[in-house]
């Protein structure tokens, strides 16, 4: 099929060359042309495992192509994904400024027949505004479906999750717009979800406010484990168990950042809210989230006695491991926060480094994780990254003033670290008792 992929940032980029791999021909258009110009030449403005050779080689084989003309894409192309930014306003509710551009444009340039697919998270009525807008805008008495197409890709292993999702949802209001994304999704082989466009925006809506639930609900237990001397790795392996619950998301810790989670719940609540209902229990999801950055913050600062002039090696600024996104992650509130009382931070990421400069200062960027350790008064992880896993910890003992780590996301087992004489801290792993 000709494709379109209007909005080039982690869910068009990743669309569109998995797409381009799956034998398509696939034209990705964004505004920014500096963006643009460096994905001609391959060059990736985003970190994410794979990326970078499926794009080269896409570009190679002539599938994938840029543009900055969103002219060009709609005029080549039968199937038109809208995949820009939606991010959140001062009152929670989604931006949908740039959907409403895009929809303007394909409108104003269509000369045929075309399928609009929402590909971005939404509110739920989102379709409807799309399709009023071109109905309005549209030059040529042309004929069009909008449908609704949501996204599940996780940072760090999209590319899989496109290639092997777990479902794909599809809203549309007509067979011909069902029966092309069906054929378009066929190679992938997966269960096929197909509903009106309101219930496909509301399933992306739902799927993440869960999925932050139940990180609060572990974040919440992590809280009575710490009281009670429990473990709440031990509790939530014994939750997970049980097929009804799955272990996945039950990982205590920091609590949850990046650009979906946070922006998705408070759109949530406020669409909820329009609608005339109070949607109390994401409220307490949210505020869980936020209380548990003080509750890592207190345990650091218990830890330490006094932070003023302490140095603190810090590993782990990307919200997640497998990225180099800091959107809203938790490691700089937490930075920041040390900063303020008077902390030196010592830092060190595998891919975040370029992007934390841009918006931390005062803070040493390290080598690597032997730098952040050397003359530091404690190591706290910030960021699951599995090469923190394998570090050598004898050697980490001697380079720290005092062996004392501080764990915000329960990566190592304690009792190893307290073995080889350490101070270890987790989250929920009893150590108040």
């Amino acid at each position: 099929m000709n494709i379109a992929i209007v909005g080039s940032g982690y869910v068009g980029l990743v669309t569109g060359a998995c797409l381009a791999e799956l034998g398509n021909k696939v034209i990705c258009a964004d505004s920014d042309k500096k963006k643009i110009a460096g994905l001609k030449e391959g060059v990736i403005p985003i970190y994410e495992p794979g990326l970078e050779e499926l794009v080269a080689n896409n570009l190679k084989s002539k599938r994938l192509s840029f543009t900055s003309s969103i002219k060009e894409a709609v005029k080549g192309s039968e199937v038109i994904f809208i995949a820009v930014g939606t991010p959140p306003l001062d009152n929670g509710e989604a931006d949908l400024t740039g959907i409403e551009n895009v929809a303007h444009n394909i409108a104003a340039n269509m000369d045929g027949y075309r399928l609009i697919v929402e590909k971005s998270t939404v509110p739920v009525e989102t379709g409807e505004w799309v399709k009023r807008t071109i109905s309005t805008y549209v030059k040529h008495k042309v004929k069009f479906d909008v449908a609704s197409n949501p996204e599940f890709l996780k940072e760090g292993s999209a590319i899989n999750d496109f290639m092997h999702p777990d479902r794909i949802v599809i809203g549309v209001e007509s067979k011909k717009a069902r029966d092309i994304l069906r054929d378009l999704y066929k190679p992938l082989n997966a269960p096929l979800v197909v509903t009106n466009i309101k219930s496909a925006e509301l399933i992306k809506h739902a799927s993440n406010a869960f999925l932050a639930t139940k990180i609060s609900f572990i974040n919440a237990v992590s809280r009575v484990c710490d009281k009670v001397g429990a473990d709440v790795e031990e509790v939530a392996s014994g939750m997970g168990l049980d097929k009804r619950i799955g272990r996945d998301f039950l990982n205590a810790g920091l609590g949850y950042g990046g650009s979906c989670f946070p922006k998705d719940l408070d759109a949530f609540v406020t669409i909820s809210e329009k609608l005339g209902y109070s949607f109390e229990l994401l409220k307490s999801v949210k505020a869980i989230n936020e209380e548990q950055k003080c509750f890592v913050l207190k345990k650091i600062k218990d830890s330490l006695w006094i932070v003023k002039n302490k140095a603190i090696g810090v590993l782990g600024l990307a919200f997640k491991p497998d990225t180099d996104d800091i959107r809203n992650a938790p490691s700089l509130d937490i930075i920041r926060a040390l900063q303020a009382e008077g902390a030196r931070i010592k830092v060190y990421d595998p891919q975040a480094m370029k992007k934390a400069k841009q918006v931390l200062g005062g803070v040493s960027f390290c080598k690597d994780p032997y730098q952040a350790c050397l003359g530091s008064d404690c190591l706290l992880v910030l960021t699951e990254w599995n090469e923190f896993k394998e570090l050598d910890f004898i050697r980490i003992k001697k380079m720290l003033k005092r062996p004392l780590i501080i764990d915000g996301r329960n990566i190592y087992e304690p009792k190893s670290l307290k073995d080889l004489g350490f101070t270890y801290i987790g989250i929920g792993r009893g150590s108040l008792r």
